[in-house]
């Protein structure tokens, strides 16, 4: 891995999104020189899927070396922004270094995307870094080596990564563009880079969209970590460039990239926005063993990392056990509509069982369709299966003995739940 070199001692850091994921990776990677990082993040409660908090990440930081400031932030707020910028000013006396990571994805065409997502990914990506850019900005100014750092893909314009995903594409992207516009504005006072990884990373987002075997295919966020240490150490006249992580670490002199594999010498998964397009990421995920739920196609069904649906799955991944599974042996599909839609599913039938978006590794036995909303109820105990069928509310196709065992397993999690 790349050495520190203590050049980022003494140095403010304010990284959103930094309680979790690559955001907390390039946090620890400052502190380990001392460095002073301002954790700006929503996650002050432990979430019941995503690791981490804005407090748990403080902690981590200061045991590597540095002083974390933890504040809760949504991008999105201009006051909470403002407010956190100004906190961090008068405690640490300025801001040196802006990594604007915060990001939302939402993988689904034109007519399947909500414009709750739309707002919600344009709020966080496209507006969040530059509203964030923008009241840094003024404190930056006073550094002696200021940057900018957004985790942002180069501005490939091929039509292939706008045709599955249009929204997406645009609200990462107007993360590129505010380090094209910036960096040209700002040329000789502030660095403005782009940073994005060659292949995917093991993170949250990552495992919600690769589905199951996907951890294999990725690298750990410390690789980002490398990279943006490589660039934030750099003089602020390195500026308006689309850095690829592994490209820059090579010019670093690193040669075994091993070391940042999850699973070394398996095969890796090239990231988005690159050369693969994306037909040829699903059959390379498919190849290696991953369940990808972000197929192309005008049936794509929407991929959530957050929300009641995801939060529930969470509790019956975290119940499931080879009990449940011997006395069950069925594999089940859910095609959810409505404001969480999505394709999810839970093995009861192999090894001791599993649960997540997307399809099921291997053919499922019921299918059920329904709403989200009336899924949630189903698994809180508010409306009973059989009469949601009775109703129409819910639609079962394949084996109905199983389907009623599935009811079983409900009455069971409806404690925890």
């Amino acid at each position: 891995m790349l050495p520190n070199t203590g050049k980022l001692a003494g140095c403010t850091l304010f990284i959103t999104g930094a309680s979790r994921g690559i955001g907390k990776a390039i946090a620890l990677k400052a502190a380990k020189d001392g460095a002073n990082v301002v954790i700006a993040a929503k996650t002050a409660q432990p979430h019941p899927k995503l690791p981490g908090t804005i407090y748990t990440a403080a902690e981590e930081i200061e045991a590597a070396g540095g002083k974390a400031f933890p504040c809760i932030v949504d991008v999105r707020d201009e006051q909470q922004v403002s407010n956190a910028v100004e906190q961090a000013v008068k405690k640490f006396g300025g801001i040196d270094i802006l990594v604007n990571n915060a990001s939302a994805i939402n993988l689904t065409g034109t007519l399947e995307t909500p414009m709750k997502k739309v707002d919600l990914m344009l709020g966080i990506n496209l507006r969040g870094t530059y509203l964030t850019s923008k009241l840094c900005i003024p404190y930056l100014q006073k550094s002696k080596n200021p940057h900018i750092l957004n985790l942002s893909p180069p501005l490939n314009m091929s039509p292939v990564w706008f045709k599955n995903h249009t929204a997406y594409t645009i609200a990462k992207y107007g993360m590129s563009m505010s380090v094209l516009g910036m960096a040209e504005e700002f040329r000789g006072e502030i660095g403005v880079n782009a940073l994005w990884p060659k292949t995917a990373i093991q993170t949250a987002a990552m495992e919600m969209l690769g589905g199951s075997g996907i951890g294999s295919q990725c690298r750990k966020p410390e690789i980002v970590a490398d990279a943006a240490y490589s660039i934030l150490t750099r003089p602020k006249t390195f500026t308006g460039n689309f850095v690829i992580d592994e490209d820059m670490l090579k010019k670093e002199g690193i040669k075994n990239f091993d070391i940042y594999a999850v699973s070394p010498g398996h095969p890796l998964l090239p990231d988005f926005f690159l050369d693969d397009e994306p037909e040829s990421l699903v059959q390379k995920m498919e190849e290696h063993g991953a369940a990808p739920i972000f197929k192309s196609g005008k049936a794509q069904k929407e991929a959530v990392v957050d929300g009641p649906v995801a939060e529930t799955f969470n509790i019956i991944k975290a119940v499931l056990n080879p009990e449940v599974v011997k006395a069950t042996q069925g594999v089940y599909k859910f095609d959810l509509s409505g404001e969480h839609s999505g394709t999810w599913y839970i093995d009861l039938k192999n090894d001791s069982g599993s649960a997540g978006s997307g399809e099921p590794p291997v053919k499922a036995d019921v299918v059920m369709t329904l709403d989200s909303a009336d899924f949630v109820k189903m698994f809180t105990g508010k409306l009973k299966p059989t009469m949601a069928f009775m109703s129409g509310k819910l639609k079962i196709k394949g084996d109905m003995s199983l389907a009623m065992k599935m009811e079983k397993m409900m009455a069971q999690l409806k404690p925890k739940l």
